[in-house]
């Protein structure tokens, strides 16, 4: 069976399944695309995307077009409770990477995706408001059971359906019934968005506060946002709550979480006033979902958060997505059958993937802050050398980012060019 008439159908129109479609259709397919809700709106809020997620964009030729929406990263702080920097590293081209690494909001990735699926796959190529309940497997197609927004049912039949319906996926829950239920790590995360009057390098991402009681991320997802001269700020903070349902669009308040944040003292950024001058503020309970030993079943294919939901942590989530998709479709291009080609992109991705999934769960780069609060007793240094050597950091974060893909140029053990020290220049 050539590309072009092999029959794919993918469930969800979220970054995942609308790069996996762009993929498919460089390699020659022609993917129809199923997602539940009846309008595509640009919500969610901020992504960081690694150098690794800015070639795949590149690869699609979207590369310009992501620039002209995105905020450039050029260098992470990291800073404990009282906002004394305890590290710092350069980010993506700064850094001495090829690509970029980049800073944007959810849904602006996500139009942007979902428009050059219409423009290169044409306007039917996305059908919404339409929800995939479940599959049935024969011996060389796959049956999907739809249901549309008036509660219509209806069924396809394909060749092979790619699953990237996201952390609730129905498929995934058929497939692994046992796998799927969610279990709350008791930790929430409140996400919200402040406009604000542009500070320090205008690319920086900064990482605040002790892990063992709060933690916050901060970072500018667009310039200039909407004419007004401003900049669109994305912040993440994390803390015990009690909790129980999963969903990106649970609204929240900041009250909770003020008082974290009382001591904190960072020069160009009032915590405090970010957090109250916030547009939105959503919650989301960190889920745990454990590892899947495969993400295949017959002609059904698990990818993105469906495959491997993992913390919104280090940015890699939706990073690893978007790589799926690639992966998926050069193994159908180079391999005939169909059940062959799936098992290859298995072989290839679960057990990398699986690994980031498990590192999420713990802190990554991010326990340097919690090593610094135990050190100094949750007492403000006078030297960070004192407490974490450099030398010791720079390990840690070159394990980490060796770990998800994207080793960083010019780090060998010791090295530690394209680094500034608390007291550079900025």
């Amino acid at each position: 069976m050539t590309s072009s008439s092999l029959d794919i159908v993918i469930i969800g129109a979220g970054p995942a399944g609308l790069a996996a479609a762009l993929r498919l259709h460089q390699r020659g397919f022609r993917p129809r695309i199923y997602e539940t809700v009846p309008e595509l709106k640009p919500l969610g809020v901020g992504i960081d995307v690694k150098v690794y997620g800015s070639k795949e964009l590149d690869e699609l030729d979207l590369l310009e077009e992501f620039r002209a929406i995105s905020v450039d990263a050029r260098d992470s702080i990291f800073y404990n409770k009282y906002g004394q920097e305890i590290y710092a590293e350069l980010c993506g081209v700064h850094m001495g990477y090829l690509y970029e690494q980049r800073f944007v909001h959810r849904g602006r990735l996500q139009m942007l995706l979902h428009r050059t699926v219409l423009d290169r796959l044409g306007e039917d190529a996305v059908v919404l408001g339409v929800r995939c309940t479940g599959y049935t497997n024969h011996e060389d197609r796959v049956k999907l059971d739809l249901v549309d927004h008036e509660g219509r049912t209806s069924q396809v039949t394909a060749d092979l359906a790619i699953a990237a319906d996201g952390i609730k996926s129905a498929i995934r829950r058929q497939m692994h019934p046992h796998a799927s239920e969610p279990v709350y790590s008791g930790i929430t995360m409140w996400r919200g968005t402040t406009l604000m009057e542009p500070s320090g390098s205008g690319g920086t991402i900064l990482h605040i506060g002790a892990p063992q009681t709060s933690s916050m991320i901060v970072y500018p997802i667009a310039d200039d946002f909407e004419g007004t001269g401003k900049v669109l700020v994305n912040w993440v903070v994390e803390a015990t709550r009690e909790e129980s349902v999963e969903d990106w669009n649970q609204l929240g308040s900041v009250d909770e979480i003020m008082p974290y944040y009382d001591e904190c003292d960072i020069v160009h950024l009032d915590v405090q006033e970010m957090m109250r001058n916030a547009r939105e503020v959503y919650l989301f309970p960190l889920i745990r979902h454990d590892p899947l030993d495969t993400w295949i079943d017959g002609r059904v294919v698990l990818i993105g958060d469906a495959a491997h939901a993992m913390y919104p942590r280090g940015g890699n989530g939706a990073c690893q997505a978007i790589v799926d998709g690639g992966a998926l479709a050069e193994k159908l291009a180079t391999i005939a059958d169909v059940p062959a080609a799936l098992k290859a992109f298995e072989d290839q991705r679960l057990q990398a993937v699986n690994g980031i999934v498990m590192a999420h769960r713990g802190e990554g780069y991010e326990v340097i802050r919690r090593m610094v609060e135990e050190r100094t007793g949750g007492e403000r240094f006078t030297d960070i050398e004192d407490v974490l050597p450099l030398a010791e950091a720079d390990a840690i974060f070159s394990k980490y980012h060796a770990l998800v893909g994207q080793p960083r140029p010019g780090h060998g053990a010791g090295d530690t060019t394209g680094f500034r020290t608390k007291d550079a220049d900025r």
